[in-house]
């Protein structure tokens, strides 16, 4: 290949890269501003969890800056189905058939197990930690919680913990591919454990170790489920390579 048809090459590959970009960005926009248009319920379910907390802003522009916050997280949320597949095909040209349809096939399972994390903080870690820190030192100041502060921890904690279940797909996917190995993944199971308590130390907005354990012990279940998951995908392929017939 000349240089010229190198410089060539790489030009359509940042043309590519730029209608990516853009029409990912577009997608944000439009499911930004379509959660703007249900900011209300929105907050209504973010908040509910504060139970009868009385939640206050103190700052003439607080509200309007958390509650378009809240549309652009909506609007990734929303649009992330859109942006994975934008992803996919920026990468497309690259991919083997059957690299290709191996991630197609965990698109689904990408999405479900988001929605898992976030289903499980919102239901079983932020009520906890709420209660937690609003009552730890009320004793000797009265708490008045920020709105702006309340929301950000809140969809702090669904993102995060959203994207920790990924875990067991990404493995999966990995060992499928024979990048990673389940072997590999077993021995580094001490390490895993140690690095589930730290990440729930960064993840958690509260320094007990009973919240922090509701975040550290589901990443390590994740772990060993991802172990399990490896080695099942690994035995079908090496069964599938058995079967084959010899040329």
């Amino acid at each position: 290949m000349t240089e010229r048809e190198q410089k060539l090459t790489l030009l359509g590959h940042f043309q590519e890269l730029r209608k990516r970009l853009i029409r990912s960005v577009i997608s944000v926009a439009v499911a930004a501003a379509i959660s703007f248009v249900f900011w209300k319920w929105i907050f209504y379910i973010l908040i509910r969890p504060a139970g009868d907390i009385n939640l206050i802003f103190i700052e003439l522009t607080e509200m309007i800056g958390t509650i378009m916050r809240v549309c652009l997280a909506g609007g990734l949320i929303i649009a992330m189905p859109y942006l994975t597949i934008q992803a996919i095909l920026f990468i497309k040209p690259a991919l083997t058939r059957k690299e290709e349809r191996y991630i197609y096939l965990i698109l689904p399972w990408i999405a479900l197990m988001f929605l898992g994390g976030v289903v499980f903080a919102y239901f079983i870690l932020i009520p906890p930690a709420i209660g937690f820190l609003y009552t730890f030192g009320s004793d000797i100041a009265s708490p008045m919680i920020k709105i702006g502060n309340y929301i950000s921890i809140i969809t702090r904690l669904l993102i995060a913990i959203g994207l920790v279940f990924e875990l067991p797909v990404v493995t999966t996917f990995l060992a499928r591919m024979g990048i990673v190995k389940p072997e590999w993944l077993a021995s580094k199971r001490k390490v895993a454990i140690i690095v589930a308590f730290v990440l729930a130390a960064i993840i958690t907005p509260t320094f007990d170790p009973i919240n922090q354990s509701l975040v550290a012990v589901p990443l390590v279940v994740l772990y060993e489920l991802s172990i399990w998951l490896a080695k099942l995908v690994y035995r079908k392929k090496a069964e599938v390579v058995q079967e084959m017939p010899e040329e």
